[in-house]
């Protein structure tokens, strides 16, 4: 089987819909992460057998969270999860990818210009200092920090009606209890992923009052 092939039988189990265009673009992402992960060491995942479904899966198991939003921030993006498959899968949507690592952000420049990602923007910066010109109706991160952390280094970059969305294992029971007090957890989704032997939550943060 082909990883052209491994992808689209994967997005099938998981009822996503994308055009063959967009399936050969994933696998030359993938192929691309990989060939910098094995210099660059950008992310534990080495084969991309096993990063169709513990990235490009567990990364679009968020498609159904951010159903309107127009914009969406990747704190700590990192190889470019969630942020790239999610821009690929909303071409209409602006992402932003941001991260501190001018290494891994010279990996996100790479992926945005192969991939031809118009509607991606990258940004070295680190997240509390970061004071962009618009603000995001999504702010996510999927191994940024401490749920208390990531909500305090990253909650003046929420648009007025926006909120953060955590990407988390277990159900983070201490985490949440660590959430400033201006914040609060709205809810807590358990994500399902197909072949994905391992429990994932979406934590979504609002501003309290």
């Amino acid at each position: 089987m082909t990883l052209e092939e491994r992808i689209r039988d994967a997005f099938a189990r998981m009822e996503i819909t994308l055009p063959e265009s967009a399936i050969a673009r994933y696998a030359s992402y993938l192929l691309l992460l990989e060939k910098w992960n094995r210099v660059h060491n950008l992310t534990a995942v080495r084969e991309t057998e096993r990063m169709v479904v513990m990235h490009l899966l567990d990364s679009l198991s968020l498609l159904p969270h951010i159903e309107g939003a127009r914009s969406l921030l990747d704190v700590g993006s990192g190889g470019g999860l969630p942020g790239i498959p999610i821009a690929l899968a909303r071409p209409e949507m602006r992402v932003t990818l941001l991260d501190s690592s001018s290494k891994k952000t010279t990996f996100l420049e790479q992926a945005r210009t192969e991939l031809a990602l118009g509607n991606v923007e990258v940004v070295c910066a680190r997240v509390e200092q970061w004071r962009p010109e618009r603000t995001f109706d999504v702010v996510v991160s999927r191994a940024f920090a401490d749920l208390g952390e990531f909500v305090e280094q990253s909650h003046h970059l929420v648009a007025p009606a926006g909120r953060m969305l955590a990407m988390k294992g277990v159900y983070p029971f201490e985490e949440i209890a660590r959430v400033p007090a201006t914040h609060r957890v709205a809810q807590v989704a358990e994500l399902r992923v197909p072949e994905l032997d391992a429990k994932r939550h979406l934590v979504f943060v609002e501003r309290a009052g």
